[in-house]
């Protein structure tokens, strides 16, 4: 089992499109409220491309996760802050079908690599949901410590919800 990750590129839109739709249910309890148009190509075309602006402005990268060369979710290190913070937030997933087989975990880490290499942060931070449990131990298992908890945090699923709070640094 290989896991790589790289730069999303508009030709990943049509699997990504296709991810959205059969991974919609399973990750609907993390994330945001998305209108129909987001599981299409043109949707997926908009957010890949928001996605490459973000990161030719220098405040995101967007992955996408790799097993055995084929595109099995997405990783995003976001809204990073230079200058004294030097600092970005990670999320990721990865389909059902690759999950539980170490796939995050290995994204998560070669993330970690280009956040604290290319990219020079000092911090990664990340929030997840206190039901959780295995996004935590992708991060626990990838250094990061739990720093907190932030009562309705993010607007998850229609409504705002707690989140776990953690982080790593470059040097920890």
């Amino acid at each position: 089992m290989r896991v790589d990750v790289r730069l999303v590129r508009l030709d990943d839109v049509p699997v990504l499109a296709r991810l959205a739709v059969s991974e919609r249910d399973v990750l609907a309890p993390y994330e945001p409220r998305r209108d129909e148009a987001f599981a299409t190509e043109e949707g997926q075309r908009a957010d890949v491309e928001a996605a490459l602006a973000g990161h030719a402005a220098g405040t995101r990268w967007s992955g996408v996760v790799l097993l055995d060369g084929e595109v099995v979710g997405r990783t995003t290190v976001s809204d990073v802050v230079r200058g004294a913070f030097q600092s970005g937030h990670v999320g990721y997933w990865v389909s059902q079908q690759a999950g539980g087989r170490g796939v995050a975990g290995a994204a998560v880490a070669q993330v970690l690599g280009r956040a604290f290499g290319d990219m020079e942060l000092h911090r990664l931070r990340a929030a997840t949901l206190p039901n959780n449990v295995r996004s935590q131990k992708v991060l626990r298992r990838n250094g990061f410590d739990e720093i907190g908890y932030a009562p309705r945090y993010l607007r998850i699923a229609g409504r705002w919800q707690d989140h776990v709070l953690f982080q790593r640094l470059a040097d920890g």
